[in-house]
């Protein structure tokens, strides 16, 4: 199984379009520019039929240095969540399914 990157995406859009290479990878750059912009202002992203991305924001906990077991904190932050939305779910489920048999 291979990994979609996004200059794949900007290929893929490009071939699937009357679009320029140009103006295809700007209108990438551009989307998830817009994607990383609402998540660093604090709100969420919601992609219909897709998922949302949401900010979650993670207590300090102890941690522990696997090398020498010394007990560290690891500090509170912020991250990224996606939640997969219904019809992905449904398409997943069904790939999953499809590949049992």
């Amino acid at each position: 199984m291979s990994t979609l990157t996004k200059a794949a995406i900007t290929e893929n859009l490009y071939h699937s379009t009357n679009i320029s290479r140009e103006d295809t990878k700007q209108f990438v750059e551009d989307f998830f520019g817009e994607i990383s912009d609402a998540l660093a202002s604090g709100r969420a992203v919601k992609l219909s039929g897709f998922g949302s991305f949401e900010l979650r924001d993670k207590s300090e906990r102890p941690g522990r240095n696997p090398k020498t077991g010394e007990e560290i904190p690891i500090s509170a932050r912020r991250v990224v969540t996606f939640r997969i939305g219904q019809n992905l779910r449904l398409s997943m489920n069904e790939l999953s399914e499809a590949a049992e048999k």
